[in-house]
């Protein structure tokens, strides 16, 4: 994938590649070793707690459910995207001088572009399977069945591709001009927009129309799933049902809420005329790196058959190693 990045930036006109300078979280750099080490804990924490999700819905089979294997693949998505860019900015910590090459930043845009996009379309497949589960209940296991839960995940992976593509392309294509200092962390679409110069309106009219029309489609297809579950959930006439149908939603809508909310600040508020200056950094920390660790927690906290699951496997193992001594 790396290649494929590099072709894509063969394109380019530029004649030489030189670094970037990126100005990171803070330029105290007497708090960036106790930075390093929150982030440390916070990324090592995230991976552990994503990857534990991801192998224990594999390995219990009461969790091989249409809700679950969209699970499994939104913590496979949030531990790639925080590692796209939590080793780097810990790095950077440890450096007077955060420098990251053109072809180094183009490939950490790309990655985090695909991955960030992929958990957009799969809170939105989540949202439909909810619909389903609850609205259609008679249904579900015929309209959710396991050929149709592949074909939501390979569209999704596919069309986050296709999208990372084109930001890619449409902003390391041409030349860069103006100051070789990113105002962020990592290589994101909103800083590198601000050093684009050739055909800039152009190629910032692509890049918002596309986010744009992403954005505006799956968030409609989660608010429409969810108007028709809380119409379906109020016409419940047991309490206990009522409150059962909330429970198998209220993980999924946290992080929608957690997601968008954050995404919606960084990537459409400078396109309506709002300037956020440095706090936009505060909104990416939250979805790049709060966000990856949030969801395994939400969903293993709130979720009742998770933390079953989970029990269940611990002491099958534990009695499987007293057999086995």
């Amino acid at each position: 994938m790396y290649t494929f990045v590099n072709n894509i930036i063969r394109f380019s006109n530029k004649t030489t590649l030189d670094d970037f300078i990126l100005t990171g979280l803070s330029t105290k750099h007497s708090i960036e070793f106790p930075l390093f080490m929150l982030f440390l804990v916070i990324y090592v924490f995230s991976f552990l707690s994503n990857i534990s999700m991801t192998l224990l819905i594999g390995a219990v089979p009461k969790l091989h459910t249409p809700m679950y294997f969209f699970l499994s693949h939104l913590s496979l998505i949030d531990m790639c995207y925080s590692s796209t860019i939590l080793p780097k900015m810990l790095s950077d910590f440890l450096t007077k001088q955060k420098y990251i090459s053109f072809r180094a930043c183009a490939t950490q845009m790309f990655f985090f572009a695909m991955f960030a996009t992929s958990e957009c379309f799969m809170v939105t497949a989540m949202a439909y399977d909810r619909y389903v589960a609850i609205c259609q209940p008679l249904l579900y296991h015929i309209n959710m069945n396991n050929t149709f839960c592949w074909l939501l995940v390979i569209g999704s992976y596919m069309s986050s591709l296709v999208a990372s593509v084109t930001h890619t392309v449409a902003i390391f294509s041409f030349p860069l001009c103006g100051s070789h200092e990113i105002n962020h962390f990592y290589c994101d679409i909103p800083p590198l927009l601000k050093l684009i110069c050739k055909h800039s309106h152009a190629r910032k009219s692509v890049i918002f129309s596309l986010s744009l029309a992403m954005g505006i489609v799956s968030l409609f297809i989660i608010l429409t799933s969810y108007v028709y579950i809380i119409s379906t959930i109020l016409g419940i006439q047991s309490t206990h049902g009522r409150s059962k149908a909330f429970s198998t939603c209220a993980s999924h809508l946290t992080v929608v809420i957690l997601f968008y909310s954050s995404v919606f600040c960084i990537y459409f508020s400078p396109s309506l005329g709002l300037e956020l200056g440095n706090i936009d950094k505060f909104f990416s920390i939250f979805y790049s790196v709060a966000s990856p660790l949030l969801n395994p927690l939400i969903y293993s906290f709130k979720n009742t058959e998770v933390k079953n699951a989970l029990k269940h496997f611990l002491i099958l193992n534990i009695k499987m190693k007293h057999l086995n001594t």
